[in-house]
């Protein structure tokens, strides 16, 4: 799989996100800059990783969702190459038109920096086959931006087309209450698009690699070698969009 990082003035996690990358794959990612207009020919995965982009100045990912490098961005996830976006990622995700809905202040207003379990909702996609659905799963988040909200008719849809990706839960496996460390509608914690081609997460890449005992494998997300992800990548099937609002470094996969 041949993967491709995204950089923005503030981002802070393409380093671990590069890491987690070539742990899984075994490739070093390319690294491109926000003002790039064109990806590298053959990118199969585009990551746009966590941080605090532009500042966070109007809203987190708002300037950055309008950089020049989202256009190609925009048209790779259109032929149905695969996107992820993790922390600030997903809020450029959701600015960017590619995801639905947006990532406010977390609901008490505090920034959150703690490890955090997640319930997997769907096991039958490109970035999570590799766990299984119920499956809780540790990650770490750090946010004050990662309470997703979106109107009622969207979070209709996307119960009802089964886009959720995870959900926040406690350690057990059970959803909401004090495992909603933000205040996320129906304690969503991820998200896919349509054609299940982009996917977003708040969780840092290291949160990924550092994932609760037995799932602390960034082979079981990213892919290794021989993944899911990367036989759907070189296979060009269409790619995919999870967002998991469970945040990380910045205030923030299908079927």
């Amino acid at each position: 799989m041949k993967a491709a990082v995204v950089v923005f003035p503030g981002s802070n996690r393409e380093g671990d996100m590069a890491r987690a990358l070539k742990q899984a794959t075994g490739r070093e990612p390319a690294m491109l800059w926000h003002a790039d207009h064109e990806l590298p020919a053959g990118t199969d995965l585009v990551v746009l990783p966590g941080g605090f982009s532009y500042g966070d100045y109007l809203r987190c990912g708002a300037i950055a969702g309008r950089a020049a490098i989202m256009d190609a961005v925009r048209a790779h996830a259109a032929r149905g190459g695969l996107v992820l976006g993790v922390c600030n990622g997903f809020q450029i995700l959701c600015e960017s038109g590619l995801l639905p809905g947006v990532l406010m202040r977390n609901a008490n207003l505090r920034f959150v920096c703690r490890m955090q379990h997640l319930k997997v909702e769907r096991s039958d996609t490109a970035f999570t086959r590799q766990y299984a659905k119920g499956q809780t799963i540790e990650v770490c988040i750090a946010h004050g931006e990662g309470n997703y909200e979106a109107d009622d008719a969207t979070i209709d849809r996307l119960e009802g087309e089964h886009l959720v990706a995870f959900r926040y839960c406690d350690s057990a496996g059970t959803v909401g209450g004090e495992a909603n460390p933000n205040g996320s509608r129906n304690d969503i914690a991820g998200i896919y698009s349509d054609a299940s081609t982009r996917s977003s997460a708040e969780p840092t890449a290291a949160g990924f690699s550092r994932a609760s005992p037995a799932r602390r494998d960034p082979h079981a997300f990213c892919g290794s070698g021989k993944s899911p992800v990367n036989r759907f990548a070189r296979a060009r099937s269409p790619s995919i969009a999870s967002a998991f609002s469970a945040s990380s470094a910045s205030s923030g996969a299908p079927p």
